[in-house]
């Protein structure tokens, strides 16, 4: 149950980024504080990074199957 789980993660983190990146919203600064060169801002982004980072299940599903070939 719980490598189901995992699966779960970055395809609903995929469909959050790509459901707040539709909505048309301004971007939101999520932090306002720092003034470097790059800031991280909007959901999307971040929705879209916590799917790449979640990602590593399906890359071991997709690496055991292909092995099995």
């Amino acid at each position: 149950m719980a490598g189901l789980l995992s699966l779960a993660a970055a395809p609903a983190f995929a469909v959050m980024a790509m459901l707040s990146g539709l909505s048309g919203e301004a971007p939101a600064m999520l932090c306002s504080t720092t003034h470097g060169a790059w800031q991280i801002t909007g959901m999307a982004t971040m929705y879209g990074l916590m799917a790449l980072f979640h990602a590593s299940p399906w890359l071991r599903l997709i690496s055991h199957r292909r092995s099995r070939i």
